[in-house]
């Protein structure tokens, strides 16, 4: 299966936190899995960051990209055709972060891991 991993999902994933749930876990480790991180995502943690909402450790970008390569996570940018889902997107989640996450899901056809349970309203496939 191919997946995209909301902010959150990395975050926990490299802090290695309780609130990732056992079965995002268990698809994270599995090789047989092709996993992949927006760009997205990496501008809104260093948004978050310079506005103090989000304290990360020192190197958490060497942190990053070493768990991105340990786990075959592989960079998704931003292409035009991501942004066209836009225009007819309903209007539950006003965060412009996951609304972009769930464009580039769907236009990719990837399912989204996320806890957000706003994002599950959408027409995208998401597991937790």
């Amino acid at each position: 299966m191919r997946y995209l991993l909301d902010t959150h999902v990395m975050l926990w994933f490299l802090e290695d936190s309780n609130e990732l749930s056992k079965k995002s876990r268990k698809l994270l480790v599995d090789s047989e899995n092709e996993l992949f991180w927006s760009s997205v995502s990496f501008w809104e943690i260093t948004v978050k960051v310079s506005l103090g909402k989000l304290e990360l450790e020192k190197d958490w970008q060497k942190q990053l990209e070493r768990e991105k390569k340990t786990n075959r996570i592989q960079d998704l940018p931003v292409y035009q055709k991501h942004c066209e889902p836009h225009l007819s997107l309903p209007w539950h989640h006003r965060d412009p972060f996951d609304r972009l996450l769930i464009c580039q899901a769907i236009s990719e056809d990837l399912v989204l891991i996320t806890r957000d349970k706003t994002i599950r309203k959408y027409k995208v496939q998401t597991i937790w």
